[in-house]
């Protein structure tokens, strides 16, 4: 995941107009994949490896977590700024990027634990994920100023704490019963499919591009259902 974060580096190579049009199919594609990891793999392991009523509750508490910390987000960005709503963005972004990927180590560790091939799944949704998002992110840190060095260290900064929460579902899980996490996690990822990335896909409303992304998103989604089937179980 430290790796991926340095993809961003390819919007130097690019120019803007060729950066949108590869990035909003690969958003697609990273919904898709976001929400059929959740719902095929996440939440039936989940239900799995817990009873009662625990991975429903944990799949809404990982779906609010991230509400709140998005409201938390939108809030500091026009309150605790500049009257003109004008925050340091560049910063914001390396923070939720790095509560994000913390979370999201947190959820891949745990899934290894519950099961190598689940955890694999996972880990390969979450990079799909991030490689549209490191090149937005890192495009907006050239954009406000930023040097390439710079945006590259501060990235791969806050990349490092997905495997600092990996290390920790692991080395905790020998002590506490973690198998809520896959629920948590999977409320994390249908909250950042169906909400974030989305909305952001149904922005065009031109047919044929309309088209294209909804052909990145089921190929995304059918994938993850191919490696549901190719895994067993």
């Amino acid at each position: 995941m430290g790796v991926i974060s340095l993809v961003g580096a390819l919007t130097l190579l690019l120019d803007e107009t060729t950066q949108r049009r590869l990035v909003r199919p690969l958003v697609a594609f990273a919904a898709g994949s976001l929400l059929g990891g959740a719902i095929v793999h996440m939440i039936p392991e989940a239900i799995a490896q817990g009873g009662g009523m625990t991975p429903y509750v944990s799949v809404l508490a990982g779906f609010a977590l991230f509400l709140a910390i998005e409201q938390f987000l939108h809030w500091h960005h026009c309150h605790r700024e500049t009257a003109d709503c004008r925050p340091p963005l560049g910063y914001l972004i390396l923070a939720g990027d790095g509560l994000h990927n913390l979370l999201g180590g947190l959820a891949v560790g745990a899934a290894f634990v519950a099961d190598v091939r689940v955890g694999l799944t996972i880990w390969l949704a979450a990079a799909a994920h991030e490689v549209p998002q490191e090149l937005g992110d890192f495009g907006v840190l050239i954009h406000g100023g930023w040097s390439r060095a710079r945006a590259l260290a501060f990235n791969l900064l806050s990349s490092a704490t997905f495997l600092l929460g990996g290390v920790v579902a692991w080395a905790v899980s020998a002590r506490l019963d973690t198998s809520w996490l896959l629920g948590f996690a999977a409320g994390n990822f249908l909250y950042i499919g169906a909400s974030d990335l989305v909305p952001e896909v149904n922005r065009h409303r031109d047919p044929r591009t309309s088209a294209l992304h909804f052909v990145a998103f089921t190929a995304g989604a059918g994938l993850l259902v191919a490696l549901k089937a190719i895994l067993g179980g």
